[in-house]
């Protein structure tokens, strides 16, 4: 199908605890962008609660959209396009965002993409500007964060093949539970790192779950056990702080080792499968981790690599890497139905995504 947009495309993230938006123009180009943080709604309960984080992107989203648009100098008749996440995520936040994209796109008779989260994180390494010549497909992504770990294989927009992942708890979801074990609070990743920078990460031996195994694929429940254990060995309150940030320090770097290892291995998988392929794409939350973007990038420059990673503020969920992902889909003429419905789970790699099967 041809391209047949025009204009300014307005993207809509609400899949978990970050209310935002973001306007790109048709090149990619950021006009405006804005990420409204949960933080507070849901520090008192130690996580996420989905229906707190559905309300608060309800209250937040109207407000946040009007906003951007004037920041943006544009009104709503100059759109070309509405994007939303669509899933993977919580389904309240989804349908919240969904809808007013929706709405938006009914009113002033727009093309709609429903964009996967997912897709999202992989595409952002393309953006205009982050790097020189671009970021080339094939390539390989390391999707790190809260609710997912995986090494994908990135061959075009829509074709996804999925190289290893997580059997357990992903890295962001380890780093949170580390943090609360030593009353960090939520969210903890952030706090774990400022920790773990006043530490001595060769202090405790922990283990390095699946390192040296042949594939990709991640766990990080026998890492967070052996760390429990070390916190357990002391009365509840009674944590040294110099011993806290000992123990931040040395998780850090089982991570980091971890997943340096992991992705080495996923780096050869993609050259035999892609031998032009050189290029690492780390995205997700746990991507602006400083440790594991050292860690990685000595990875991917043993292999003949180049590691890359968004800005810190890409990382994260954002709507900016949501209006580009509906940017490249509209591009190739890829637009969504009215009807479709959210998903709270949304596999990368299922087939469809390149809209070659039913």
């Amino acid at each position: 199908m041809a391209n047949s947009f025009r204009g300014p495309v307005l993207g809509i993230e609400s899949s978990c605890d970050e209310t935002a938006t973001a306007v790109l123009d048709e090149s990619g180009r950021v006009l405006a962008e804005a990420v409204h943080s949960q933080e507070r709604e849901h520090a008192p309960f130690g996580g996420v609660v989905p229906e707190i984080a559905a309300r608060a992107h309800l209250a937040a989203l109207p407000h946040q959209i009007r906003a951007t648009m004037a920041k943006a100098g544009l009104t709503f008749a100059e759109l070309g396009a509405v994007a939303a996440s669509a899933g993977p995520g919580l389904i309240g936040g989804l349908i919240v965002g969904s809808q007013m994209a929706k709405g938006i796109a009914i009113a002033r008779r727009l093309p709609y993409v429903a964009v996967n989260h997912l897709e999202a994180h992989a595409l952002t390494a393309r953006l205009p500007g982050l790097l020189p010549d671009g970021a080339p497909f094939p390539y390989l992504l390391l999707l790190i964060s809260g609710g997912h770990c995986q090494c994908v294989a990135v061959e075009g927009v829509g074709r996804y093949v999925r190289l290893g992942g997580t059997i357990d708890d992903a890295a962001g979801e380890a780093f949170d539970k580390i943090a609360k074990l030593l009353g960090l609070g939520w969210p903890g990743g952030p706090a774990l790192e400022k920790l773990a920078a006043l530490g001595d990460s060769s202090r405790h031996d922990f283990p390095r779950p699946l390192m040296r195994r042949e594939g990709c694929d991640f766990s990080f429940s026998g890492l967070k056990t052996a760390v429990a254990r070390a916190v357990e060995r002391y009365p509840a309150g009674a944590l040294p702080q110099s011993e806290a940030a000992d123990i931040a320090a040395s998780f850090q770097r089982a991570v980091a080792e971890v997943l340096a290892d992991r992705a080495g291995n996923a780096m050869a998988m993609m050259r035999a499968r892609s031998p032009a392929a050189r290029l690492l794409v780390v995205a997700g939350g746990v991507a602006s981790n400083g440790a594991i973007r050292t860690a990685l990038t000595q990875a991917a420059d043993a292999r003949g690599f180049q590691m890359v990673a968004p800005p810190v503020r890409l990382c994260t969920d954002n709507a900016v890497m949501v209006a580009w992902a509906g940017l490249e889909r509209l591009r190739l003429g890829w637009t969504d139905g009215i009807g479709f419905a959210p998903r709270p789970r949304w596999p990368l790699d299922e087939p469809g995504m390149d809209r070659t099967v039913a």
